[in-house]
């Protein structure tokens, strides 16, 4: 039988998972809501998963309560690999199947998308014991450069380094890449701001780029565990589920002394996380996004997310109206809109520098 589970988004899956558990749909409800759980239905089957840290620092997805033997199914498998869990624990019969990585001749965006998430789950080792460590210093524009941003480049760029593809960052030098060739641009530690005031958002950003194209990325909300990952080949999800993009009025946009928006948005949002506010567009949560009002962006800030909007169906536009080509380049500053829709990036470009 062809293998169907999915993670439960609906009442109808609620229900369905319900049922086949033996248990009332008000005991599960609060677990769709919860980025550490994971309620899986499907195929005259239902699983109900936490994520748990094993005493040797890694993670597993821990099967609390089945309907039916699923610990080795190839959906609950893919779950665990997205979560950046090594293996899977049946609580029941302590049995444990390893997640294993992708063949080496499997797509890059596939067997990035496993090692990115991986790496999303040991920079939350790394950052968590690099707090209060006392080597925070002040950069040059007056920024704050943490030990967790660099405790978090080390965790995720050393996950990265089999894929053998150039990894650039904000707390590196760039490398040389090719003409051509793809790379891999990290911000290990994005809402730095939020994460020394202990205002959450602060997230994990990772996005794989080949010709200009984001195409693949993951973000990692690492106040709260959430995950939005994306590819050009599978869409893109947030903790698990499809997400795709949606018109609406509500636009987030960067932290600062002033925000301009048009008058056709009923409400904004400042999230202080620019690698989540592009999850929040592509997920339908904002309908877009912009920083045309400011110096720009670096592409580490925002590729992992335009790799998640791109996936869903999503676009991002430069203040000239052109579709955003991101270069190798840290340094380099960026000004663009991402929104649900090309119509709607060129609305709030002309609303925004009118």
């Amino acid at each position: 039988m062809a293998e169907t589970m999915h993670v439960a988004a609906s009442g109808e899956d609620l229900r369905a998972a319900a049922r086949l558990l033996g248990v009332g749909p008000a005991a599960l409800a609060p677990e769709l809501l919860d980025p550490g759980a994971r309620l899986l239905v499907g195929n005259g089957a239902a699983a109900h998963l936490r994520r748990r840290w094993t005493d040797e620092g890694t993670t597993e997805a821990v099967v609390v309560h089945r309907s039916t033997h699923v610990t080795g199914r190839a959906g609950l498998l893919a779950v665990a690999a997205a979560w950046g869990c090594s293996q899977v624990r049946d609580a029941g019969t302590g049995r444990v199947v390893e997640v294993v990585a992708p063949p080496a001749d499997a797509p890059l965006t596939e067997r990035f998308a496993h090692l990115a998430a991986l790496a999303a789950t040991r920079v939350e080792v790394a950052v968590a014991l690099a707090r209060d460590t006392g080597r925070d210093v002040r950069k040059d524009d007056g920024s704050w450069s943490m030990a967790a941003d660099e405790a978090a480049h080390d965790a995720a760029a050393g996950t990265l380094a089999p894929l053998g593809v150039p990894v650039l960052s904000e707390e590196r030098p760039d490398p040389d890449v090719p003409d051509g060739e793809p790379w891999i641009v990290l911000d290990p530690l994005d809402g730095t701001g939020n994460f020394r005031a202990g205002l959450p958002p602060w997230a994990f950003s990772a996005g794989l780029v080949h010709r200009g194209r984001p195409v693949a990325g993951l973000v990692v909300d690492l106040s709260s565990g959430r995950r939005w990952a994306g590819t050009v080949d599978t869409g893109a999800q947030r903790d698990g589920v499809p997400a795709r993009v949606r018109e609406g009025s509500t636009v987030v946009a960067p932290s600062g002394r002033t925000v301009r928006v048009p008058a056709t948005a009923h409400r904004v949002r400042v999230t202080g996380c620019t690698a989540v506010d592009l999850c929040l567009v592509a997920d339908g949560s904002a309908s877009a996004w912009h920083d045309l009002d400011r110096s720009g962006t670096h592409v580490h800030d925002v590729a992992g997310g335009l790799a998640v909007l791109a996936a869903a169906g999503g676009v991002a536009l430069t203040d000239d109206g052109a579709l955003l080509h991101l270069r190798p380049d840290t340094e380099e500053l960026i000004r663009f809109v991402a929104a649900a829709s090309e119509q709607g990036a060129r609305d709030l470009t002309a609303a925004v520098l009118a």
